[in-house]
């Protein structure tokens, strides 16, 4: 008699950043904490992995349980080597952010495709003193799964938008009405404070990064709209995480492997240093990154 097969595990994993209102996912089966040591400390929180669906799960709260971390002290490459080093292929980015367009209201959702950088104090690459690298950024959103997350909106008939881009300012103070103001002369959609360098550091870890823009309110460029203020945002995203969710859970399904997008090979190429002169020290520091190629 022939022995029946067991199931097979997940095939593809899948790691979720969580923002602001969202610091776990429901749904997850035989879950397990996981505490990774990283070159460049310790993440924000214990990764919680878990399986869902035909997926096994990787989910961090950005800002830590109980909303320990402000945005500039978030440590970003812990995350994304955590990630990394975890075996994700893509990461889904949930993220709270104001409006600067009339026509993307607080409680909708928006699927970024763009960034300008504003920050000016964080660590924003893995390549430093002994290895140069520089990966294409032209477009910084994984184009695959960003079309996947947009259409499991429209699925689940959330108020959801193609496209935007997201200006990634350094806070933790809110925009002042000057500043909003030419945040929208300069082409900007949306305002937030933690998207980057997250994005960078998935594309040098050839990682898919898209995100989940939930929109809480309309910054203080607006005239006849209370100034934004914490206790708005928080009430919003009662309801617009939920949706964030609903897109999260119907997307994992449509996530398949293997990859076909340039993300899975951002780095071939991009390593400009003499592999003969790379430190041995970073090739152990960096070889869940650069491992294939050096």
């Amino acid at each position: 008699m022939k022995k029946k097969r067991k199931p097979a595990g997940p095939g593809k994993t899948i790691g979720i950043i969580g923002g602001t209102g969202l610091y776990k996912f429901e749904g997850l089966e035989n879950i397990r904490q996981r505490k990774i040591a990283t070159p460049f400390g310790a993440p924000s929180d214990a990764i919680l992995e878990g399986n869902f669906k035909d997926a096994r799960l990787l989910f961090l709260p950005r800002h830590g349980k109980g909303h320990r971390i402000i945005p500039s002290s978030i440590p970003f490459r812990a995350n994304i080597y955590a990630m990394k080093k975890l075996g994700a292929e893509w990461i889904i980015s949930v993220s709270a952010v104001g409006s600067l367009k009339e026509g993307i209201h607080p409680g909708d959702v928006v699927i970024i495709d763009q960034f300008i950088d504003k920050t000016l104090k964080r660590d924003g690459t893995f390549f430093d003193k002994g290895l140069a690298a520089h990966v294409q950024f032209a477009d910084p959103i994984c184009s695959d799964l960003a079309a996947i997350l947009y259409k499991a909106g429209k699925k689940e008939g959330v108020r959801i938008h193609k496209g935007g881009t997201y200006c990634c300012m350094e806070g933790p103070a809110f925009s002042t009405r000057a500043e909003s103001r030419m945040h929208r002369q300069w082409g900007a959609h949306l305002i937030g404070m933690t998207n980057l360098p997250e994005a960078k550091l998935a594309r040098e870890a050839e990682i898919c990064y898209a995100t989940i823009a939930v929109v809480t309110d309309y910054d203080c460029w607006r005239s006849d709209e209370e100034d934004v203020d914490i206790k708005q945002i928080l009430k919003t995203l009662k309801h617009v995480t939920t949706d964030a969710k609903k897109i999260i859970s119907a997307a994992v399904e449509e996530i398949r492997p293997p990859r076909k997008c340039a993300c899975a090979e951002s780095l071939r190429g991009a390593i400009v240093t003499n592999k003969r002169l790379i430190p041995a020290a970073i090739k152990k520091k960096l070889k869940p990154i650069i491992g294939k190629y050096v």
